[in-house]
């Protein structure tokens, strides 16, 4: 790792040699938009950029205009500390292609670059909410849609089905093949994981190592298929979020050989990692050093960590977050391990997204315990610190657990069971918005729910997704489980062997149709539930291994009892009283289509099972 140090030191002295002529490789954003609250500053880099004077010509059928540009004109530029970057803010006017010259004495080097006219009603663009259900796709084990793109000339891994920790050929034409079996199971919104280019030479799967923040790594696809598949998506009313994540990028990143400034990664004399304290961001108790590593250390060797408090790679983060919802459509974003982010640049790179986009949701993965740990990091918290990170939806990793244990054994035992589900929603007080939770069993990173549940019984399963589309917030399943998938090892602690392949055809078995039609009558049902939306929630104590709860609003509710024993459990309807003389105690289970009374004593809800119940007023 020192070696790798040295190089990013020697790659910065030697671009200190004074260059003859300019030379232009790379530009970024690609390109942008009119009417866009934004400003523009492009990113140039290659060969002798730093003081070049520029100047910009309208093309016409590809032929300069003569005269002075009207259309984008050049206000200010600044230099990096390496020569071979310049950064030129622009005034943006109106569309069409023009070329930029950079120019050196006589030497001069240009680029055709396109402002492009901004699609209606853009800027108010809505975004997914807690009415919406998200699925989740490990991009590269999916679906194979497209086996001629699972090795590229271009890139340095090549697909090997054989090594579970490689690169298996999943792509974006796999998701577009894929979009009825997701609005089949009542998802209307889909979270593939990073989709950018991730040129590591082994482990590159994941997509979380970024070395191209503005083109889709060519074995999923391209930009414009990226694009597409928003497009169909959109034609089957299934919403987009793209996986961000501005708090590292790849060690093959092409900038990791000349870098803009010193200070754009945040180097150390020797590899070190990230202590994981995120209680540093808030503890009163904590060293300045401990705040630091947290924020300054590299998550893993081939992830560099990123120093937002750079301004210039704030803005290009910024301006890439947006490119990518103009360009692509997009519906929202997902952060990746939000908290490593030096916090105050971190909340101003949301800020701006929202100032371009008041409308957007963005969740954040806040990966911590308890719950005031991570309602600490929802906008809207009146923190002790006056901290707010712009995140209006954070990730509800307390209440994940919570039904992870719950089922995980026969929970007979003080404060076993779902008890552990009812504690922890008593934290709710703590968030600004608890329909702006995000809601899940699992997801790529940890063990599948069917592997957790005790004796891997679908019957536990379809407790936790009852739980999970009645409960509060915006809930996201896992590609796979709705076929109860497990993992294809008995210890998934290695990620690779849970994000294996959506089972198709004939690999379907008549119990993973059977838990698919469960999962899909459940969650198409919740889609015409407003109360289960934005209802409040009132929920009951027990100790004998069941939960009831109510979501309710002025005119309707949906009771939920959720039994967790290894035997019946009678319904005790008399405690409810506080709440059901508001409504009509006859109702509907939506599962089953039958008709419930509420107001009879002798109800009782099998072992390991649940009962669900509409009611009116």
């Amino acid at each position: 790792m020192k070696k790798h140090f040295f190089l990013i030191t020697a790659a910065l002295v030697m671009c200190q040699m004074v260059m003859t002529a300019p030379k232009i490789q790379q530009v970024e954003p690609l390109c942008w938009w009119t009417d866009m609250q934004t400003p523009l500053t492009l990113m140039f880099h290659g060969e002798d950029l730093c003081d070049a004077q520029v100047s910009v010509q309208e093309l016409i059928n590809g032929k300069p205009l003569r005269g002075k540009c009207a259309g984008l004109f050049p206000r200010n530029q600044h230099n990096a500390e390496s020569p071979n970057y310049l950064f030129v803010d622009f005034v943006v006017f109106n569309p069409g292609i023009y070329r930029i010259t950079l120019q050196k004495g006589k030497k001069k080097a240009t680029y055709d670059y396109t402002i492009c006219e901004r699609r209606a009603g853009s800027r108010e663009r809505k975004s997914y909410t807690s009415a919406d259900l998200v699925y989740l796709i490990m991009s590269d084990r999916f679906v194979d849609g497209d086996p001629s793109n699972n090795s590229t000339s271009n890139t340095k891994e090549k697909a090997d089905k054989n090594n579970v920790n490689g690169r298996f050929g999943g792509d974006i034409q796999g998701i577009i093949n894929s979009l009825d079996h997701i609005a089949k199971l009542g998802c209307t919104a889909i979270w593939p994981t990073p989709m950018l280019g991730d040129n590591e030479a082994e482990w590159s799967y994941h997509g979380y190592a970024c070395s191209d923040y503005y083109h889709i790594d060519p074995r999923y696809g391209s930009n414009s298929l990226y694009a597409e598949m928003v497009k169909q998506a959109h034609a089957k009313n299934i919403k987009v979020l793209m996986d961000m994540v501005p708090n590292h990028c790849g060690a093959a990143h092409w900038w990791m050989v000349d870098l803009p400034y010193s200070n754009w990664v945040n180097q150390f004399s020797d590899f070190t990692n990230t202590n994981n304290c995120f209680t540093a961001n808030y503890d009163i108790n904590a060293s300045q050093y401990d705040r630091q590593l947290s924020n300054r250390g590299w998550f893993d060797h081939p992830m560099p960590d990123m120093n937002l408090e750079n301004p210039d790679l704030l803005k290009y983060f910024q301006q890439w977050a947006i490119w990518w919802i103009e360009y692509a459509d997009l519906d929202g974003l997902r952060i990746d391990t939000y908290p490593y982010i030096e916090k105050i640049p971190g909340s101003k790179w949301i800020a701006a997204i929202r100032n371009e986009y008041p409308n957007i949701n963005i969740v954040g993965e806040c990966w911590t315990r308890p719950a005031p740990a991570v309602a600490y990091w929802q906008s809207g918290v009146k923190n002790f610190d006056g901290f707010d990170s712009q995140l209006p939806t954070v990730m509800d990793f307390p209440v994940e657990e919570a039904i992870r244990q719950a089922l995980e054994n026969d929970g007979n035992y003080w404060g076993g069971g779902l008890t552990k589900i009812y504690d922890a929603l008593t934290m709710d007080y703590m968030y600004a918005d608890v329909n702006r939770l995000f809601t899940f069993l699992g997801n790529h990173d940890m063990a599948r729910i069917t592997d957790v549940v005790k004796d891997h019984d679908p019957r536990r399963v379809k407790i936790a997704y009852v739980l999970l589309a009645t409960m509060r917030g915006i809930p996201q399943v896992l590609y796979g489980d709705e076929y109860a998938l497990r993992s294809a090892c008995e210890d998934p602690s290695n990620h690779s062997y849970l994000r294996m392949p959506l089972p198709r055809g004939e690999e379907v078995t008549a119990e993973m149709q059977d838990m698919f039609a469960f999962q899909s009558i459940l969650f198409r049902w919740r889609k015409s539930e407003p109360v289960l939306h934005t209802g409040r929630t009132m929920h009951f104590l027990s100790r004998d291994n069941t939960y009831a709860y109510f979501r309710y609003n002025d005119q309707e509710s949906v009771f939920v009892f959720a039994n967790a024993a290894e035997e019946p459990r009678t319904v005790p309807t008399a405690h409810y009283a506080e709440i059901l003389g508001r409504y009509n105690t006859r109702g509907t289970n939506p599962l089953t289509g039958e008709t419930i009374d509420l107001s009879r004593t002798d109800l009782s809800v099998p072992a390991l099972g649940t009962l669900v119940v509409k009611l009116t007023k």
